[in-house]
């Protein structure tokens, strides 16, 4: 028996999907011009879908940083943190971190899906359960799975609906609720506060991923539960460089005192490369950065709002009613639909997501963009424009 047979309808479906010019998966920017523009297919087109939020990607510090580190320490450690790599660069980036948070202990992973991975799977053990959103990311679905802790789902965002989850569970049960700050698909902020408190009403241990709300939402851009004043009801953060901060890698962060017994139980950071010497100093410079970036946050929510306002204006069903973050999420009718319409739009010299099952829920079909602190006022509109010639190029009616 062929292995691969399992996925036979996933191929009919790739198959079906009607490209021409262009093909989601098979994007390459041969030339990136700046945090919001490349060449694309030989064309110079917008970036509006790479959750480079802040616009860190080319900031100077971390890019001189980056350089300095590979003539120092050359280009990798070629050795997991609890062997050969763990360098200066990374104690000082954990400092860094922790710093950030206002919290005492962090540990980076090498990617924010080990961060999830490695979290959930350590902290969710035998006996235990984990309490989750049911649009939770794929990471913190996988690190469920690796761990052995029973997994109860609540309705996305619904706060009641989680309160019965955990009424029906042992008192004297280890338990943890995992949230997301925001969520990456439709953009929408969860009701921190609400849910975070009826966790601890019943005993429950707290995880809120940051990883696409960190550098903007709050006054030093820790994340919606800084925003919301609830920073005391988290026990752990998870977030990612690789989206504000503009590189790769993971990390958690929090106060528990026995914390570090983490790095010694935690089997995707055990057993995993650390990060690059560069990758560790840009990300320190870049999170340095983002600290003192009240003015670039400010028109990062500016784009953010005048970019769902054109849209709503324009007649697009978007997956929100007022921008709750930088992801703009424009519903879209069908598979077929999405495809021609982000293959148009990318012709018209935007680039965007097309989003669909599985990661987003079953049946919902979406064109996301990611809104960048560096686009300008002028860029904006333009996706605006483009948008609306895209969906009178492929016939796609627009509410009045």
């Amino acid at each position: 028996m062929d292995l691969l047979d399992k996925f036979d309808q996933i191929v009919a479906l790739r198959a079906s999907l009607p490209f021409k010019d262009a093909d989601p998966f098979k994007v390459v920017m041969e030339e990136i011009i700046s945090e919001t523009e490349a060449v694309i297919g030989g064309r110079r087109t917008i970036l509006a879908g790479t959750n480079n939020y802040m616009g860190m990607t080319f900031n100077e510090e971390a890019v001189e940083a980056a350089k300095n580190a590979i003539d120092d320490f050359g280009t990798g450690t070629t050795g997991s943190r609890v062997l050969n790599g763990t360098y200066g660069g990374h104690k000082a980036l954990e400092a860094t971190i922790a710093d950030f948070y206002g919290m005492e202990h962090c540990m980076v992973f090498s990617t924010g899906y080990q961060a999830n991975l490695g979290m959930i799977s350590a902290l969710g053990g035998k006996d235990d359960f984990v309490i989750i959103d049911a649009d939770s990311h794929a990471s913190i679905y996988d690190g469920c799975s690796m761990g052995n802790a029973t997994i109860v789902r609540f309705k996305h965002n619904d706060v009641d609906n989680m309160e019965r989850r955990l009424k029906r569970l042992p008192a004297d049960a280890g338990k943890l609720v995992v949230v997301e700050g925001i969520y990456s698909m439709l953009g929408d902020a969860a009701p921190l506060k609400e849910l975070l408190e009826v966790a601890k009403k019943y005993g429950c241990m707290t995880l809120v991923d940051e990883a696409h709300s960190m550098g903007f939402c709050g006054e030093n851009g820790r994340g919606v539960a800084e925003a919301l004043g609830v920073e005391h009801l988290v026990d752990f953060y998870v977030g990612t460089f690789s989206k504000s901060v503009g590189t790769v890698g993971g990390f958690a962060v929090s106060n528990h005192p026995k914390f570090d017994v983490l790095r010694f139980v935690s089997r995707p950071y055990i057993f995993t490369a650390s990060l690059p010497p560069s990758v560790v100093a840009s990300a320190t410079k870049s999170i340095e950065a983002i600290k003192r970036s009240g003015n670039r946050r400010a028109h990062l929510w500016e784009n953010a709002r005048r970019l769902h306002a054109g849209l709503k204006k324009a007649g697009f069903d978007l997956a929100t009613p007022e921008a709750q973050s930088p992801i703009i999420a424009v519903h879209l009718p069908d598979p077929m639909v999405g495809t021609r319409f982000w293959e148009t739009l990318l012709l018209e010299g935007v680039y965007a997501n097309m989003a669909a099952p599985p990661a987003t829920p079953s049946g919902m079909f979406l064109m996301r963009v990611s809104v960048c602190a560096q686009h300008t006022t002028e860029q904006i509109d333009e996706i605006i424009a483009r948008f609306s010639r895209t969906a009178e190029k492929i016939g796609l009616e627009l509410k009045p």
